[in-house]
């Protein structure tokens, strides 16, 4: 069924979000290398900086409340502890969470992480930023076919002239780009690269100079750069920096149990594709409010809609919603390096694992993790 607020239209033009404090012009200078940086760390950098992204990288906070929403212990699960111990060795695991029912079935750590710990999500912040714009629209403050140039007017002219909110979340703007996590002159990569004048948006600089490959809506195409501009279009529409529109939004009223540090741009605004840290709980909690279908914080609707197919992939029963990976079994948030939430409302299951893989993508590991949470749904049944 389409989401129902899809015709919805906000009735104000959105203003600019207040400005963020910009960082110092050494840190700037290092930000605008830090894409191809970060790609190229070694195994041992890996492990340290992980889990300490904002000792590294100026941040934002997303603010928790006073209030915690509890994981009470459940029954633990009927799962060998040699194929944990396994899993989390050969995959690099730092943390492994399993939720049934809002219960904690499996808690592990490992390589120095632990519960008051941070670990960055990469991509998987993609999905949190897809879940603030159902609050944005139960809030009225934007609609799915609002085009991009009404809140990023300096993209008139571009290859994001005419493309809609609906097709930034599903990465089918049309707009060329390149995601190679190898390559250090791709534009995942180069993409926080140039000098950008104060007061103008950082992505959106960047953004503006893309070719089309395709028309807007006929091809999806991975692309995290769309998915920080659909930040600039998120932090327009509601008037604040995103990481204070999730801490009223989500952090305070579901009850994230710890602070969270979203990293910025040399202009001091959160990357809303990549690189929010969190404790390994509240990576469960962000699972747990879909499962719940937005705990009345979202709008009606949308975690159906968000997590229902608009990109169809070969596979049966997989595809791509908003900034959601699809999969017959259920839907997942995914990041580089091993970073994933998977939820599977059949089972009433959310997963998290967090890890420090020795490359950004791998067949093999992903292989592995998901033949090991097909094994913890099974345990999870029985």
């Amino acid at each position: 069924m389409p989401f129902t607020l899809l015709a919805a239209a906000a009735l104000l033009v959105a203003a600019p979000a207040p400005a963020q404090t910009p960082v110092d012009p050494a840190t700037a200078e290092r930000l605008r290398a830090a894409g191809a940086e970060v790609l190229f760390w070694n195994q041992a950098q890996r492990d340290r900086n992980f889990r300490a992204m904002e000792q590294v990288f100026p941040t934002a906070t997303v603010e928790a409340g006073s209030k915690v929403r509890l994981l009470p212990k459940g029954k633990p699960l009927p799962l060998p502890a040699a194929d944990v111990t396994r899993f989390m060795a050969t995959t690099n695991a730092a943390g492994l969470l399993v939720l049934q029912d809002g219960k904690v079935r499996l808690e592990r750590y490992a390589r120095g992480f632990g519960p008051t710990g941070r670990w960055t999500s990469f991509s998987v912040a993609k999905s949190l930023t897809s879940t603030l714009f159902g609050a944005a629209i139960a809030d009225g403050k934007l609609a799915l076919t609002d085009p991009v140039t009404r809140f990023v007017p300096e993209l008139k002219g571009s290859a994001y002239d005419g493309v809609t909110v609906q097709q930034l979340l599903t990465m089918s703007s049309g707009a060329k780009w390149n995601e190679d996590y190898t390559d250090p002159k791709s534009d995942v990569a180069r993409m926080f690269s140039l000098r950008t004048p104060l007061g103008e948006d950082v992505i959106a600089d960047y953004m503006k100079r893309l070719p089309r490959a395709a028309a807007p809506g006929s091809t999806f195409h991975y692309n995290t750069g769309e998915t920080n501009l659909a930040g600039t279009v998120l932090a327009r529409a509601v008037g604040e920096p995103i990481n204070r529109y999730a801490s009223r939004r989500i952090w305070q009223r579901f009850g994230m149990e710890a602070d969270a540090a979203w990293q910025v741009d040399a202009h001091g605004a959160p990357i809303a594709g990549c690189c929010i840290a969190m404790r390994l709980k509240d990576y469960g909690r962000l699972g747990q409010l879909m499962l719940e279908d937005g705990h009345g914080l979202l709008a009606p609707g949308w975690v159906r809609d968000a997590t229902a197919i608009h990109q169809r992939f070969e596979r049966p029963g997989s595809g791509y919603g908003y900034f959601w990976w699809i999969e017959p079994n259920g839907y997942r948030a995914s990041g580089i390096f091993g970073q994933s939430i998977w939820v599977r409302p059949k089972d009433r299951l959310v997963i998290v694992a967090l890890s420090a893989w020795p490359s950004a993508l791998s067949d093999k590991l992903g292989s592995q993790r998901a033949a090991f949470f097909d094994q913890i749904a099974a345990a999870a049944r029985r």
